[in-house]
């Protein structure tokens, strides 16, 4: 029988800020627009997976020093 956990989990932390989410946001529009696109300087395919899409906005948002943690650590 499994055992429940008594008591509270630490205080939670956000991993991504709002300037990440803002990011996949806008990812996701211009995946649904059909204007996102993969590779190096968006000469790669277009980004049909809605998955990709989020990689690249947290990509996106990486660069521009928002407070998402990196790729290695979130997997």
């Amino acid at each position: 029988m499994a055992t429940k956990r008594k008591g509270r989990r630490s205080a939670s932390r956000r991993r991504y800020g709002a300037a990440a989410s803002r990011s996949v946001a806008r990812a996701m529009r211009r995946r649904k627009r059909g204007t996102l696109r993969s590779g190096k300087g968006g000469r790669g395919g277009k980004v049909r997976s809605r998955k990709q899409a989020i990689a690249i906005g947290l990509s996106e948002a990486r660069k521009r020093g928002a407070k998402v943690p990196s790729a290695t650590e979130a997997t």
